[in-house]
């Protein structure tokens, strides 16, 4: 019987450290970074599986993070229904939407695809923007108080945390699990080249869209956690650019498909978009869109790879430097 290997201590220590967080800090202000952190570590693992390992740049995938955020306020709006029973109704639509927008934008490649993504994105963020049906440009709102456990509305930030947690775990086991599995090696193997991948016999397109179809759902999940957590959503804020832009930051920051790229992008961003929020009041949101221009410059010229290929180029450089002096 095989045995199974035992976790890292590096990720022992990340999950206790992610576990124990609100309760080291048990201010409200801390407990809400850390769900904002658990947030877009989902949001940015979604993007992950068709943008880092799939290797195609989305710059859309608001439209998923905004169906999954609309689906369960709309429910409660029209019939009174919790929202927790809109997010699988909310997942089933991002899968519709990815297989129709997969099936012409996925035969693009490059830059293309990226702003075939934005087209599409955009075109739905003002179709529900004077969409009278979906609150239009106002936006809708959930319950203002919680009814019952079910409709995921408290007043503590401590529930949110631990259930942002949980399924960041299910999208890292999931992601994981496909890593070292057929998938997963189609997947980087089209990265590299597609036409090299296509030659070994791998079916290309099915196998991005396969791709496109898992990161839209758990991309829809993100944006029904984002809004049981508000309370209240808008095109903006479902469907807008910077959500996009947000997730490819992330990632790319920490490291396209890796693992944990995305946890260590959101590790450095989230608190700092916070802190100049706080420290220029109003202002600190302009800011942000710099200080997500001058993180895609700086990854763009300087490390591609991010800052997961970067920890992991210096450690091998030290170990030749402890096995030169030896």
């Amino acid at each position: 019987m095989k045995k199974l290997a035992a976790p890292p201590l590096g990720l022992t220590l990340l999950a206790v450290g992610l576990v124990l967080y609100p309760l080291l800090f048990s201010d409200a202000f801390y407990r809400d970074i850390g769900v904002t952190f658990l947030l877009a570590a989902i949001a940015a693992s979604a993007w992950n599986i068709v943008g880092g390992y799939a290797g195609q740049i989305s710059v859309g995938h608001s439209m998923f993070f905004g169906i999954g955020a609309y689906t369960p306020v709309l429910f409660y709006t029209l019939w009174g229904w919790p929202p927790l029973v809109g997010i699988p109704v909310g997942i089933l639509l991002s899968l519709a939407l990815a297989a129709v927008i997969g099936l012409p934008t996925l035969r693009l490649s490059g830059h293309y695809f990226s702003m075939a993504t934005i087209a599409v994105a955009e075109l739905i963020r003002i179709l529900v923007g004077t969409w009278n049906f979906v609150g239009a440009a106002i936006g809708l709102q959930g319950p203002a108080r919680g009814r019952a456990w079910w409709d995921l509305t408290f007043r503590s930030e401590l529930p949110y945390y631990y259930i942002f947690l949980v399924v960041l775990g299910i999208v890292l086991a999931v992601t994981a699990t496909f890593e070292s599995r057929r998938f997963g090696y189609y997947v980087r193997a089209i990265k590299a080249g597609e036409r090299a991948a296509k030659s070994l016999g791998v079916p290309v397109h099915w196998t991005k869209m396969q791709a496109l179809l898992l990161s839209a759902a758990f991309t829809s999940i993100a944006g029904s956690l984002y809004v049981v957590k508000t309370g209240f959503v808008d095109p903006g804020s479902g469907f807008g650019i910077l959500v996009s832009v947000q997730m490819v930051i992330v990632a790319a920051l920490g490291g396209a498909g890796t693992l944990y790229g995305p946890l260590l992008g959101a590790l450095i961003l989230i608190p700092l978009q916070t802190a100049t929020n706080n420290w220029l009041g109003g202002g600190g949101s302009g800011l942000t869109f710099i200080i997500y221009g001058g993180i895609i410059v700086l990854i763009a010229r300087f490390e591609p790879g991010g800052l997961s290929e970067l920890w992991h180029r210096l450690l091998r450089k030290r170990w030749k430097r402890v096995d030169a002096t030896a």
